[in-house]
């Protein structure tokens, strides 16, 4: 099995470490975010992984070359030129995984001890896609039905909805930016250029099978903001 780490955004939130280096790059408890995900992925014996990268990617692809990747083979996808979100990140990497039946996705400013085997197990056949969330206050929220099947999306600050399929029960959980995917995502997809998964998702879930696999009690930290690495290290060794 095949992984994509997505690293190309400009961290804004975590300013000022992010002025200076790429987020990916920010250490908890002595080793990059990168490092750390990339060993995560091993640990579901995954050593074929693509990076994306943009902000600061001479960085990024000089820790990849002086560490040879960690004990993984690294491919780099270089958005240098423009930064396409998850989905259009996704999109420009996508001959990476043409053979492969399903690969995993993941952000790399995420930490949790969630067993990724058990992610990639839940993945039915039949499922375009498994989307790993728990029940944790997020101001963002996707929506499932009784089956955990994707539903919609809902924005619980400002009360804006986005449905995919009309379910008489709902029920919001938070996304982990962590995910498996198969190919059937990209059949009959209107988009192009910069997107976002999210979007995606919703947009498949009207005809496809996108799935929830709930992790909730698992240690979860998005490690976004300076004050989220001082929480990381507490939890992280």
């Amino acid at each position: 099995m095949k992984a994509m780490i997505f690293a190309a955004g400009l961290g804004t939130r975590l300013k000022p470490f992010t002025e200076n280096a790429p987020k990916a790059l920010a250490k908890v408890a002595g080793k990059t975010l990168l490092e750390r995900n990339i060993r995560y992925l091993q640990q579901a014996g995954i050593f074929d992984v693509i990076i994306n990268v943009h902000h600061f990617a001479d960085m990024i692809e000089d820790v990849v070359n002086t560490n040879n990747g960690f004990g993984s083979t690294i491919t780099i996808s270089d958005e240098r030129n423009a930064v396409l979100e998850t989905g259009g990140g996704l999109k420009k990497a996508a001959w990476f995984f043409a053979n492969e039946p399903a690969y995993v996705v993941m952000n790399v400013d995420v930490l949790t001890n969630m067993n990724i085997s058990k992610l990639i197990a839940a993945h039915q056949t039949g499922n375009t896609g498994t989307l790993a969330v728990s029940k944790r206050p997020s101001s963002r929220q996707l929506l499932f039905n009784d089956a955990m099947q994707l539903c919609g999306w809902q924005n619980n600050a400002t009360g804006e909805e986005k449905i995919a399929r009309l379910d008489a029960a709902t029920h919001p959980y938070s996304f982990s930016g962590i995910q498996v995917l198969t190919n059937d995502i990209w059949v009959d997809t209107p988009f192009d250029g910069k997107f976002s998964l999210i979007d995606l998702y919703l947009h498949a879930a009207k005809t496809k099978n996108i799935s929830g696999f709930d992790h909730s009690g698992d240690i979860f930290i998005d490690v976004g903001k300076p004050e989220s690495i001082a929480q990381a290290e507490a939890l992280f060794v």
